[in-house]
């Protein structure tokens, strides 16, 4: 059974740094695509970071909005995805959630956007809040 759990979250001032974590469990976590997303009310989930889990392949891709400011890793032998947040903005306020699918026969994730589209993973966290104030 395929379960995220994320962690790390809470409040900060503008300027100011987070990390996220998000531990997985119940998949072979090196052949797996795995993204961060966030939501805000009234608003549709919206993709942040995606990487690939595989030793191999260490590319990420970032939402404009991030860019510069955020970064993503993962720790292969515990089975995190990390989610490092820097120069916080007010605008970053929202729920966090970490998110899993599995590559498939390609053995690779879908390309730039793509993988940062909500409906290509089929596993989430219950999601995290982060709120940053100006």
């Amino acid at each position: 059974q395929v379960r995220l759990v994320e962690s790390g979250g809470g409040s900060v001032q503008a300027g100011g740094s987070l990390r996220l974590s998000c531990e997985a469990s119940g998949f072979p976590f090196g052949s797996y695509c795995m993204g961060w997303f966030r939501q805000t009310p009234g608003k549709e989930r919206e993709g942040v970071a995606a990487i690939a889990t595989s030793d191999s392949d260490d590319s990420a891709n970032f939402d404009d909005s991030v860019k510069g400011r955020f970064t993503v890793s993962k720790d292969i032998t515990k089975k995190i995805l990390y989610l490092q947040m820097n120069d916080l903005k007010s605008e970053d306020t929202a729920i966090y959630y970490c998110a899993a699918d599995p590559m498939g026969w390609a053995v690779k994730c879908p390309p730039y956007p793509k993988n940062l589209q909500p409906s290509q993973y089929n596993y989430w966290g219950q999601g995290i809040q982060v709120t940053v104030s100006s």
